[in-house]
């Protein structure tokens, strides 16, 4: 059983740490993008090296006492805060945001877990190489929790997850013990991938505090446009073809149903879109080549081949910089117009490729079936990865709907991702909000092996209580 943190508690972390590292508890540090949990904490800490998260993680074992990692606060399913369960305190890596080491000729940079993602892609720039972790909340998403997360982004197309980005870690334990792997190898059979075992765990694990990057070569040229598809099935043949005839050249390829810009044309009228009447759908395609290659011909090549096979009746080829960074702006917004209308149910889901057009299908008429509802469909349809999200009818409020109808909902799209093969959750992780998912439709063995694990590693469960297994 862990203990509250007391004030008494946090006047020992205050006599074990530097001056200003113990903190007083900020209202952002309990609060999550979707605004449906609200955390507690006894104080704030800001370590400023690995060894003072070290000295935070041994005291916290003597006196029991949970700790609740914080990265940029930009996780989408609970995993930063604490609702309930004995009062935490929250450790933020805010201040251990240093790059320890650049390699340019390698493809690797070292930082620590409290750099900003944007800043890390900056740097990269700086020395001519890319970092290509990539998405919507990159200006205050932090290192740490995007690889305690195995965050997704638009790229995974082309460069994977964030644990195909990530040669090496350095973790404290829960005891206070640091791994140190920050090993710049590709290859390094010696034993189990802890490195992996850490990446996507949460924090439940162990504290990431610095990671090893990979890096690559910027493409030369880039060209964006956004194709109007028929249907998921078309967009299906799209792909296909894009892969075909670009390769690894292919940097995203990105499924949109009309109603998430209708959303931003009614609620983000400062977003602008492409055309004048929004399609039901369309695909917004990145390729990027290196030198030798004419990225603008090659997306030039793969509209007119679609076109000829009926797959594309129009699109928006962006001519110049400015465009392509309006047809992002368009994407990356989608959220924020979902967050300004309010949803019944937000789905972090990912299908087998081949499946995605079946499940689009099904999960409209059976929610069609259960009421009155606006579907809000996009995502990362070149990995599998959808956000599908079921709003109110227009002219209604979430309020107005009986307060069980979103985990009704739920089960309806989780039953249809077990018949298909799918997964209740593709990047976001499982944090607090998905625990309950975990326990109904994991594997039963999958799921005592994790619990294992983290008796192992966490006897005294004070990594980040309640987030992945339900606070005990």
């Amino acid at each position: 059983m862990l203990n509250d943190a007391t004030p008494e508690i946090v006047n020992r972390f205050r006599e074990i740490l530097p001056e200003g590292v113990v903190r007083d508890v900020e209202q952002r540090y309990l609060e999550e993008p979707r605004d449906r949990l609200t955390g507690r904490a006894g104080a704030v800490i800001c370590p400023g090296t690995v060894e003072e998260v070290a000295a935070v993680l041994r005291l916290a074992s003597e006196l029991r006492v949970g700790v609740v990692p914080y990265g940029g606060g930009t996780g989408l399913v609970g995993g930063q805060v604490a609702p309930d369960g004995p009062v935490p305190l929250v450790l933020s890596l805010e201040r251990m945001k240093a790059v320890r080491g650049i390699w340019p000729e390698e493809g690797v940079m070292t930082v620590e877990a409290g750099a900003i993602l944007a800043d890390v892609q900056g740097v990269a720039e700086e020395h001519g190489r890319l970092f290509p972790l990539s998405l919507a909340s990159e200006g205050s998403a932090r290192i740490g929790g995007l690889l305690g997360t195995n965050a997704g982004g638009v790229n995974v197309l082309r460069y994977g997850n964030a644990r195909e980005l990530c040669l090496g870690v350095e973790a404290v334990l829960a005891d206070g013990r640091v791994m140190r792997g920050l090993k710049r190898l590709r290859k390094d059979n010696t034993g189990y991938d802890l490195r992996n075992l850490l990446i996507g765990s949460e924090g439940t694990l162990g504290v990431i505090t610095a990671a090893s990057l990979r890096l690559f070569p910027r493409p030369e040229s880039v060209a964006v446009a956004v194709l109007e598809v028929e249907g998921p099935t078309a967009a299906l043949g799209l792909l296909g073809r894009a892969q075909a005839l670009a390769g690894p050249a292919l940097s995203a390829f990105e499924l949109i149903a009309g109603q998430g810009p209708r959303f931003l044309a009614e609620h983000m009228p400062q977003v602008r879109l492409p055309w004048a009447e929004v399609p039901d759908w369309c695909v917004l395609i990145e390729l990027g080549c290196s030198a030798g290659q004419d990225a603008g011909a090659l997306m030039e090549a793969l509209f007119s081949e679609a076109y000829e096979a009926g797959l594309v009746p129009d699109g928006v080829v962006a001519a110049s910089e400015g465009q392509r960074a309006e047809l992002w702006a368009m994407r990356e917004s989608l959220p924020e117009g979902n967050r300004k209308v309010g949803s019944i149910l937000s789905n972090d889901i990912s299908l087998p490729l081949s499946a995605v057009p079946e499940f689009i299908a099904r999960a409209g008429e059976a929610i069609g079936t259960a009421g009155d509802f606006r579907i809000n469909c996009f995502g990362h349809m070149g990995d599998g990865n959808l956000h599908y999200n079921i709003f109110p009818a227009a002219g209604k409020r979430r309020a107005e709907y009986p307060a069980g109808c979103g985990d009704e909902l739920k089960d309806v799209i989780n039953q249809l991702l077990a018949d298909l093969e799918g997964s209740f959750s593709a990047e976001h992780g499982l944090g607090r909000a998905k625990v309950g998912d975990l326990q109904r439709w994991g594997d039963p063995v999958r799921i005592e092996m994790m619990r294992s694990i983290k008796k192992s590693l966490d006897p005294l469960g004070i990594l980040n209580p309640g987030a992945i297994f339900k606070y005990e």
